[in-house]
C-alpha cells in the first residue's frame, strides 16, 4: 500500500505451430498487470512481418477483442506492461518498440533502468540517431541495432550490446525468426521461462504469467544469460554470466512480485512470511490482533502473527475496482483514494491493540491516512510494522524513487515518524534481516542500495524520471 511505483512486466511466446499468439501474450500481460498500469503493448510476428499495437491504459482496456483480432495470426509475440521510471506517460513511450533497420526487423521490450543511458544517448545522437521517445529502452534498441550492423546474428548483437549497456535490465527481443531473452549480468530484474504442453516456450518477468498461459516453469535465466528460441531449438549464451556479483532487487520479494511467483527458486509468499517472522523478533509488542495492509502486507502480517503468537485477523476489505493509490499524479487524489480503496473491519479492530503490517513508508502520508482509518474504526492502539528497512537513498535501477527529499526517513527519526503518522509505535525490518528473507535461493546476492546506500554499479550522471523530456525542452528553448 506504499507510494512506490511498480516495475514493468515483459512477456514473450515462441510457438512455431501456433497462430493465436496475440491472445497468449494478452493473457500473460494480464497476469503481469500489477507490475505496471500506465500502458501496454504487443508485437506479433507473422512469418517475419511484425504487427504492433500499444497505448496508455490497462491491458483489458487497450486490447479489446477487435484489437487482438487485427493483430492477426503469428508464431511469435512479445508484450509489455509499463510503469515508466524514465519518460512520461505517453503512447510513444509504451512498448514494445518496433525497429526496421538495414539488417531486418526487431521488436524489443525492457524492464529496468540503465545507469549509462544519458551518455549512450548523447553518443548515439552525435552519430546521427534520431530518438522518437524519452525512455531508455530506445537507447537499448539503437545500441543493439548498431551492433547488428557488424554482428553475424541478432543474438550476437544482443551479446555485444550487453557489454555496452549498464544497469538493470531484463529484455525480450524478437527478430524475423527468433525470440531472444536476456538478463543483466547482476540479475537485478527477474526473468524466467517455461514450456507449454504443445511444446511452445514462454518468457516472462514472473512465473505467475507462465501459469496463466498453461506453461510449466523451467527455470530463471541466470544473471547475464541470453536465451535464443528459434526453429533450430533453444540455445543458451553465457558469455556475460559469472562476471559480476549477483544483485537482484530485494524489493521484488517485498513488494513488486505477485505472491504466487517463484523468483530464483524462492516462493515470494514464503519470503514475505519470513520477513514478517523476522519483524516479530526484532520489534515485538503486546497486542491483540495482527492485520496486514492489502495486498503485499498480508503475507508479512501472517508471518508476524505466527512468530509472535498474536492472532491474525482481516483488518481491511479492499475495493478491487479502485486503481492502486500511487497511480494518481496528485497527492490529494492519492489520499482520497485510500479511503475509497480500503475499508476497515470495525468488528475486528474495535477496542483492540492492533499491529498493522505494511511493506514500506515513503512520504508517510498514506500510512497516516490508513492509521486514521483504524482509529476511526475504534482501534485502541495502532503499532505499525514495516517489512522492509527505511528508504534512505534513491534507486537508479527501476524503482521510482529519485530524490532523498521525498523520503520521510531521511528527514525524521523513527520516533518522529511515528508521531507524524499517529502510530503508537513503529518498527522497520533491519537490512541484515531483509537480506535473509529469500534464503535458500540460487544466486543469493541482493541489491539493497535504497536502504543501505551500497550501490552495485557506478551511479548515473543524469537522474530523474523526466530527464530526457527536460533535455529536449532545454534544447528546443536554446535553438528556438
Amino acid at each position: 500500500m506504499s507510494s512506490i511505483h511498480e516495475e514493468c512486466g515483459v512477456f514473450g511466446v515462441f510457438c512455431p505451430e501456433c497462430t493465436n499468439v496475440a491472445y497468449t501474450a494478452y493473457c500473460g500481460l494480464f497476469s503481469l498487470q500489477h507490475r505496471g498500469q500506465e500502458g501496454c503493448g504487443i508485437t506479433v510476428n507473422d512469418d517475419g512481418v511484425l504487427h504492433t499495437y500499444k497505448d496508455v491504459g490497462l491491458v483489458n482496456e487497450v486490447f479489446t477483442p477487435e484489437v487482438l483480432e487485427k493483430l492477426g495470426p503469428g508464431n511469435m509475440a512479445i508484450g509489455h506492461a509499463r510503469y515508466g521510471t524514465t519518460g512520461g506517460r505517453i503512447r510513444a513511450n509504451c512498448q514494445p518498440l518496433e525497429i526496421n533497420h538495414v539488417k531486418g526487423v526487431m521488436s524489443l521490450a525492457h524492464n529496468g533502468n540503465l545507469t549509462n543511458a544519458a551518455d549512450l544517448r548523447l553518443n548515439l545522437e552525435m552519430k546521427g540517431s534520431i530518438f522518437h521517445t524519452t525512455s531508455d529502452t530506445e537507447t537499448i534498441s539503437y545500441v543493439i541495432v548498431q551492433e547488428r550492423l557488424t554482428a553475424g546474428s541478432i543474438e550476437e548483437a544482443v551479446e555485444a550490446a550487453m557489454g555496452v549497456i549498464e544497469g538493470a535490465y531484463s529484455l525480450v527481443v524478437m527478430s524475423a525468426s527468433k525470440l531472444i531473452a536476456a538478463r543483466d549480468p547482476r540479475g537485478m530484474r527477474p526473468l524466467c521461462y517455461g514450456q507449454c504442453p504443445d511444446g511452445s516456450y514462454v518468457v516472462a518477468s514472473e512465473s505467475c504469467a507462465l501459469s496463466a498461459v498453461g506453461a510449466t516453469l523451467c527455470r530463471d535465466l541466470m544473471p547475464g544469460e541470453i536465451l535464443v528460441f528459434s526453429g533450430q531449438g533453444t540455445r543458451s549464451i553465457t558469455t556475460h554470466c559469472n562476471r559480476k556479483p549477483s544483485a537482484m532487487c530485494v524489493f521484488e520479494y517485498i513488494y513488486f512480485s505477485r505472491s504466487d511467483s517463484i523468483l530464483n527458486g524462492v516462493c515470494v509468499q514464503q519470503a514475505r512470511l519470513r520477513a514478517g517472522a523476522f519483524l516479530a523478533r526484532e520489534h515485538p509488542v503486546d497486542a491483540d490482533i495482527v492485520i496486514g495492509v492489502p495486498d503485499s502486507g498480508l503475507d508479512a502480517a501472517l508471518g508476524y502473527a505466527q512468530e509472535s503468537g498474536i492472532p491474525y485477523g482481516i483488518g481491511f476489505i479492499k475495493n478491487r475496482y479502485v486503481a492502486r493509490t500511487f497511480i494518481e499524479p496528485g497527492q490529494s487524489s492519492r489520499e482520497d483514494k485510500v479511503r475509497m480503496k480500503l475499508s476497515p473491519v470495525a468488528s475486528a479492530v474495535q477496542g483492540k491493540r492492533v499491529v498493522m503490517v505494511d511493506d514500506s513508508i515513503v512520504r508517510g502520508t498514506t500510512s497516516g491516512r490508513i492509521i486514521r482509518l483504524l482509529r476511526d474504526a475504534g482501534a485502541a492502539e495502532v503499532h505499525l510494522r514495516i517489512s522492509a528497512p527505511p528508504f534512505l537513498n534513491p534507486c537508479y535501477y527501476g524503482i521510482d524513487i529519485d530524490s532523498r527529499d521525498k523520503l520521510i526517513a531521511c528527514n525524521h527519526s523513527v520516533e518522529e515518524i511515528a508521531r507524524i503518522i499517529d502510530a503508537d509505535s513503529l518498527g522497520y525490518l533491519s537490512v541484515e534481516s531483509v537480506e535473509r528473507i529469500a534464503q535458500g535461493g540460487v544466486n543469493g546476492g541482493f541489491c539493497t542500495a535504497c536502504f543501505s546506500g551500497r550501490y552495485p554499479t557506478a551511479l548515473p550522471t543524469a537522474t530523474g524520471k523526466h530527464r530526457f523530456e527536460r533535455k529536449l525542452s532545454e534544447r528546443n528553448t536554446k535553438n528556438g
